[in-house]
């Protein structure tokens, strides 16, 4: 099963290096969709068939917590896996979206601990044969 995936983050250097460490993973990919911001990400998810929405947390327009509650309010998106991406992170922020079901990996990240993120969420189980199959 292809995973189409949302990158949402204003930086598109961001969005372009996770897409990067994304398909060299050796996951199965379909369409990574690109957001700069939580009202776009809130339209692509409108638009398009999404498994998992890779999101950071300061954003202009609309932060991430603000799209990740409209997610949650949403019944077609309430059970969406999601992973948040970003340098912000208390302690206590992190707890709260652990206890929502939300990911959390800190900026800057090797593309091993996001593969294994990505990876538990999508039920992929890494074996040591996996590692030798990373591609350019």
């Amino acid at each position: 099963m292809a995973l189409n995936v949302l990158l949402v983050d204003d930086s598109a250097t961001m969005r372009s290096m996770i897409s990067r460490v994304l398909q060299m993973t050796g996951l199965p990919l379909g369409e990574i969709h690109q957001a700069a911001n939580g009202r776009e990400g809130l339209d692509m998810l409108g638009k398009h068939w999404i498994d998992i929405v890779l999101l950071d947390i300061n954003m202009p327009v609309m932060s991430g917590l603000e799209m990740l509650d409209e997610m949650r309010r949403n019944p077609n998106h309430a059970d969406m896996p999601v992973i948040v991406v970003s340098t912000e992170g208390s302690e206590k922020r992190i707890d709260e979206l652990r206890e929502q079901g939300v990911k959390f990996i800190r900026k800057p990240f090797t593309p091993e601990s996001l593969r294994d993120v990505v990876n538990s969420i999508v039920g992929v189980h890494n074996e040591e044969s996996n590692e030798n199959e990373w591609r350019d």
